[in-house]
């Protein structure tokens, strides 16, 4: 695995750090007025979430790990778990619910998402970057009314609410963005 150096850590690097797979949630990198350089790295265990906060000079050495990743198709749920198919192999993979955070609403029957790897252990899974929701409330739409900037709140068939323009209504498919929560575009 290539070694980098501590001023090289970027946001979402994999470091084998203490021991333990750590991601680089947030970098900053400070010059003080005296003394050297160093690189502030809040990072996030993959394997149990535990958060940690680092400093690491320039000359030192951090390993960097580079996940694996396969597309999984999503089969059920039960008790927490949430259970992943490769569709080539048919190799069965179980994560926590939780390691989807907010955005496990937007988790659907069939869908399919990346899951990362390292040798043979499953730490992380992503959605896709848009999902189709189906508005089950709303306000009216207004006839006239334009898109100026003005979004009114919707309740999606998954249980989460979001602002949509006023010019969408009850009943309609939607595209929403699981990286930033919000309407995207009709579907």
């Amino acid at each position: 695995m290539p070694k980098i150096n501590g001023n090289e850590i970027r946001p979402g690097n994999v470091l084998e750090h203490n021991g333990g797979l750590w991601a680089a949630v947030k970098v900053d990198h400070v010059k003080p007025g005296k003394g050297g350089a160093f690189a502030q790295v809040e990072m996030k265990n993959l394997r149990n979430g535990s958060k940690l906060n680092e400093r690491f000079r320039s000359a030192d050495k951090v390993e960097r790990v580079r996940l694996e990743q396969k597309d999984m198709q999503f089969l059920y749920e039960s008790d927490g778990v949430l259970t992943f198919m490769d569709t080539e192999t048919y190799d069965q993979v179980e994560l926590p619910a939780d390691i989807l955070g907010e955005r496990r609403p937007f988790l659907q029957d069939g869908m399919t998402i990346h899951v990362e790897f390292h040798e043979s252990e499953a730490l992380n899974a992503t959605l896709p970057q848009k999902v189709t929701c189906k508005i089950v409330e709303t306000e009216p739409v207004v006839k006239g009314q334009t898109a100026a900037n003005s979004f009114k709140p919707a309740l999606l068939d998954n249980g989460v609410r979001v602002m949509v323009p006023p010019f969408v209504g009850s009943d309609e498919d939607i595209i929403v963005n699981t990286e930033t929560m919000e309407y995207s575009e009709r579907a």
